[in-house]
């Protein structure tokens, strides 16, 4: 197990967890195995130390190390995605893959393929109902519930560093997104870049752009 991460489960029983878990869910006789999943995560367990000691809640960082418990749906929605991401970094069958990735989408209903590349530090935050596809992402992100990032015309945004997505909120299309830059709540960016230190409310046809100057206090100084 990584040094630094206080886990509910030993990296053997995180894996067994999540094979049991899908193989419950998708009997197809085409099991997966904990000892396959163990290396992948053993390593996810690595990124999640990375991710969660940068949070600045004492349900994630005790002060001294990371807090992994996967009865925390948020939590465990973000561990899905690092296990499934990083299985498919080490090379591991797609089917088990994918299996992970549904599994995540049926337990948290968020929508966060393996092959995409969120940032090494993000949170996510009762994630139900969010799609998160193919964009080019920066650390320190936050994504709340019913947050879309998706395409228009085959182009994907680019989010830059310190971005919060607020409930309901979407980035579409062709945007380039500045540093610590908030969309509010039910907002939608449609192929229009935002610059640094914004908050972008409204839609295509009627919005305000705020001047915002301060740093999320989710993250540690």
């Amino acid at each position: 197990m990584a040094s630094r991460v206080h886990s509910s489960l030993t990296p053997a029983g995180l894996a067994a967890l999540a094979a049991r878990q899908v193989n419950a869910m998708f009997p197809d006789g085409d099991d997966v195995l904990a000892s396959a999943l163990l290396p992948a995560v053993e390593q996810a367990l690595d990124r999640l130390e990375h991710c969660f000691t940068r949070i600045n809640n004492k349900y994630f960082f005790d002060g001294s190390k990371a807090v992994f418990d996967h009865l925390h749906g948020d939590q465990y929605a973000m561990w899905l995605y690092l296990l499934a991401s990083q299985l498919f970094r080490s090379g591991g069958p797609a089917s088990a893959c994918k299996k992970l990735f549904l599994l995540n989408k049926a337990l948290h209903g968020c929508d966060i393929y393996y092959e995409v590349d969120l940032p090494s530090i993000f949170l996510l935050v009762h994630p139900l109902g969010t799609v998160l596809g193919r964009a080019s992402y920066s650390d320190y992100l936050v994504v709340y519930q019913r947050v879309g990032i998706g395409s228009n015309h085959d182009i994907y945004p680019t989010l830059g560093a310190h971005l919060t997505l607020r409930p309901g909120s979407s980035v579409l299309g062709e945007c380039k997104v500045g540093n610590y830059c908030s969309i509010a709540a039910e907002s939608l960016l449609l192929d229009r870049d935002l610059p640094d230190d914004s908050v972008y409310i409204g839609n295509p046809r009627e919005n305000i752009i705020r001047s915002r100057h301060i740093t999320q206090p989710i993250w540690k100084p």
